[in-house]
Order: C-alpha cells, then structure tokens, then sequence
C-alpha cells in the first residue's frame, strides 16, 4: 500500500486526533494511531475505549488499500521536527513494515495490523441538533474548569448538558464551585439532558478553536453515546451515566448585598492577598460595608498576613465572608466582563458572580461560589 500526503496536513490532523489516547492504555494497540486506506481517502483513528476522534484526508497516487496501526509517539514525534514536504508512505501490511521518506531522509517502523484496533461504535436513530462551534467552544471553556475531581462522585467529572425548546444550557460543578452557561440561540423540540466526560471534551474545546462552522451533535441516552462531526472530523464518546446533581437547589434567589467591581482588579487583589492566606485552606476575608471594601489574609503559622482596599460599589448590609481565594480567582480568570456583581445573602450561603454585561443578548453565564468559615 502506498501513498503520498503533505506532512503538514497529516501533522495538523494526526495533533488534532492524539489528544483522545490514553496516557496508561489497558490495550497496548490503542497506542497506535489507525490509518485506513479506501479509494483516495485516508482515514486516521485515535481511541480510549470511551472515545474515538476520526480524521480525513485526501490522497494522490495511492496504490492499494488497506487499514494498519502505526506508532503515535514515533510519528507525531518525527512529523513535529520536519519541514513541510510531500510524504511518501509504502506499508507492507503483511510483513507489519512501514517506510516513509521525505525529501531529506527515510524513515522505518514497524507497525501492527489494523484489524486488531477497536472499531468506532454506531449509533442507531440517534437523535441530534447543530450548534455553531463558537458558541460550543465558549459553553465548554465557561465550564469545564468546574468540573470535579473525586472518583467518588463521577456524576460531576463531567460537563451536564440540558436541551430544551427554549435554550441549551452547560452546567459543570465540584461541589465548592458552580457555573451555568445558557444560551438562547440552540433549540430542540424535546427536553433532554446528559453528561459529557471531562476529556474528550477538553480535545473538542482544544480543537473548536478558530473553527466558525456548525457542528452537528448526535447522541443516543439509551445507549450514552455522543458523536460530534465538523468538517474533516468526527468525535465519538460515551456519556457518563448517573444522575447530575440537583443544582438549581443551590443557586440562591434572593442576594440583597450586591459588590460591584473592577474584575481585573478585584482578581489582581485576590491573587496579592491570597499569597498570605493559609496554603491548605487558601482562605480570604472580604469585608463588606458602604465606607469601603477590604480584603485580607493571614496565615498564624508563619506570621503571614495582606490587607488590601478595593474600590467597588457595595449596597446591602455590612458582612464580611470568606472565600477560597484559589477557587476565586479561576473563576475571576474565567470571566470576560469588564465589571463583576458578587451577589450575596448571608456569609454561610452561596455567593454569585455574574458579569455585568453579558458576551452576547443570547447567552447567560453564572457563576457561583460556596464561602468557608472564617477562623480569624
């Protein structure tokens, strides 16, 4: 089997597929990427078992057809180094022999036969709808950072995803953090609602950037499959299973006390003042009145201890609350607004941030975060 192809496009699609192998595979072959030759297209595959990405390319001068794994860390690593140049690619499928050359060199590897890599699963009637990548790949960057980390509870190591004829609605939390993206601009005909895993996710967020077409989604809850298709790619994944935890409980509806302020330089803030809290409980006090805002943090055991005023606009009573400085300042990274409200009701209730002016007429980002006890 031969065949030629531009090292460019075979690097930039071979990057874009890898991010979905797994780092400690269960399955030694799933440490290959799959190349499959039908007419004059080439098809790559990268797999975990729970998901698939696909990629095209069109080929010249082929000879042959056929499917074989080839080493991802050897060709990715060889690819990276080169300079753009036709690929002359001459597989030996019986033998498990690969050569390719460039115009400077020649290169040998020994690969595996295709048929024992994981075929990408089908989906039968699933049911689907577009989103125009853009919109996807803000929703997924709002509220991926939220997502949690304990095994414990798998249900919220992943992105919920609420499909209704109103809106479509990403919702990630830890239990210390929330955030709901909503967006009026994608609508389906049913309510429906499933959970995306963390990382195939992240290889999509990766990916969607810069692209401005619509994506088509594809998913079946019987089964828990998704599949993402855009131009040259095709994303296939499962979906976690279980219950997403009932956050609209969470989400506070009354918030007299209301902070207005500067989101930089409230973030600049934190990030000072938090150098001198606690490292195991990263704790901030904001103390909140009409006259000013301050922000402290002391650490007792190493004499630790920052004061900071900030301008802001404060309307409600006089409180002070504690935060977790580390988990307000990811938030604060993952706002866009000039300007932030921190909504509060009591110092041991959740607190909201919101942006003052929201990225389109469309869209609705919310932001909430759990306070800590103070102990100072």
């Amino acid at each position: 089997m031969k065949f030629i192809v531009s090292r460019d496009v075979l690097y930039k699609n071979l990057s874009a597929i890898s991010g979905v192998l797994g780092a400690n595979s269960t399955l030694p072959i799933l440490d290959n990427f799959l190349f499959t030759v039908e007419g004059e297209t080439l098809t790559l595959m990268a797999s975990d078992l729970d998901a698939t990405m696909t990629a095209t390319v069109q080929l010249t001068n082929v000879e042959g057809e056929g499917a074989v794994a080839i080493p991802s860390k050897t060709i990715l690593e060889t690819l990276k180094l080169m300079p753009e140049t036709p690929l002359v690619f001459d597989i030996d499928i019986e033998n498990h022999t690969l050569k390719f050359s460039a115009a400077n060199g020649e290169y040998d590897s020994s690969c595996f036969p295709g048929e024992e890599y994981p075929a990408m699963k089908t989906m039968e009637a699933p049911q689907s709808f577009e989103i125009e990548a853009p919109i996807l790949q803000r929703a997924i960057s709002k509220t991926l950072f939220a997502t949690g980390n304990d095994e414990l509870r798998p249900n919220m190591m992943g992105v919920l995803c609420e499909l209704s004829n109103e809106n479509i609605t990403f919702v990630a939390t830890d239990a210390h953090k929330l955030v709901r993206y909503t967006n009026t601009a994608v609508k389906v005909d049913d309510t429906i609602s499933f959970i995306l895993p963390k990382k195939p996710i992240t290889q999509l967020k990766s990916i969607l950037s810069g692209v401005n077409e619509k994506i088509k989604v594809e998913y079946t809850t019987d089964t828990h499959h998704i599949r993402f298709s855009f131009g040259n790619i095709v994303l296939f994944s499962s979906l976690k299973e279980g219950k997403f935890p009932a956050y609209q409980a969470v989400i506070p509806k009354e918030n007299p006390n209301k902070f207005v302020v500067n989101r930089k330089e409230f973030h600049k803030s934190i990030c000072r003042v938090g150098i001198y809290s606690n490292q195991s409980t990263y704790q901030v006090r904001v103390s909140l009145s009409d006259e000013r805002t301050v922000i402290t943090a002391e650490d007792l055991d190493f004499s630790n201890k920052a004061e900071e005023n900030i301008t802001g606009a404060y309307t409600g009573e006089t409180m002070d609350i504690g935060f977790n400085s580390k988990f307000l300042r990811e938030m604060l990274e993952n706002l866009d607004s000039e300007e932030i409200t921190l909504e509060m009701s009591q110092p041991n209730r959740a607190a909201l941030l919101i942006p003052t002016e929201q990225d389109s007429p469309e869209e609705d980002l919310l932001m909430l975060i759990m306070p800590v006890m103070l102990n100072y």
